[in-house]
């Protein structure tokens, strides 16, 4: 999957979240809360939860954060039901956009949503209008030093099921089936590797390449998508220009 890592287009974005990492606890929270709605509150017995604790891990999250959060959602401490909605649609220049949101109000979220869409240059489709350019696959991120043995890390990844294994300039990227992701991340860990990230995500099969006019364009959607307390998630296939620093 060389060249569709989504790595590459989210260096600078990361860089942003980073000054942003209350709003991603909040986010995390939010999916550790339905993981243990859902499946209960033990991670032994909940493979969705053991995923959604790993992901906040490699957040940096708390972990007195991270256990009330699944405590809210195993109905332990009072706390919000949410509900997962995805919206589908385009940023200039024919981008492809997923918006997955965790929300306790539909209706704020689709007008949220809608109004972004609308004010910055996109235009907000059906359903389906562009989630069939994308596949679900598992993403495990690890930061490149120089005491990561490459040859080692990917022998470790393929043997416990990893499709993929891509090289960038900073990271080595992961990428699993969804199915395999648990057991491969799992893998990983035993073997003591860190993530800088570690998720369930969409990946295009193929990139959009946007122009130095436009990409501007396009990053203001994407950022204004991210802010929205609603959004949990945005996944596109933009392919920036080398020079574009967002």
């Amino acid at each position: 999957m060389s060249g569709h890592s989504k790595w590459h287009n989210i260096q600078v974005k990361k860089g942003k979240n980073d000054a942003k990492r209350g709003k991603i606890f909040t986010k995390i929270g939010r999916e550790l809360m339905l993981a243990a709605r859902d499946g209960g509150s033990s991670p032994d017995i909940n493979a969705k939860l053991r995923d959604v604790i790993a992901k906040a891990k490699a957040a940096n999250m708390p972990g007195d954060t991270v256990e009330r959060a699944i405590k809210k959602g195993a109905g332990e401490l009072e706390g919000i039901s949410y509900e997962e909605i995805v919206y589908e649609g385009y940023a200039p220049g024919g981008v492809a956009v997923m918006v997955k949101t965790l929300t306790d109000n539909r209706n704020r979220s689709a007008a949220s949503v809608r109004y972004k869409f609308d004010k910055y240059g996109g235009n907000l489709g059906a359903s389906g209008c562009v989630s069939y350019m994308f596949q679900r696959k598992g993403q495990i991120v690890i930061e490149r030093t120089e005491k990561t043995d490459e040859d080692e890390l990917m022998m470790v990844a393929l043997d416990a099921g990893a499709e993929d294994f891509n090289v960038e300039e900073e990271v080595f990227e992961i990428i699993t089936d969804p199915i395999e992701f648990s057991s491969v991340r799992e893998e990983l860990e035993k073997a003591g590797y860190e993530f800088v990230e570690a998720d369930i995500t969409m990946i295009p099969d193929m990139m959009t390449s946007v122009d130095m006019e436009t990409a501007p364009k396009t990053q203001k959607l994407i950022d204004m998508l991210e802010d929205d307390d609603d959004v949990q998630d945005v996944y596109t296939n933009v392919e920036f220009p080398d020079e574009f620093e967002g």
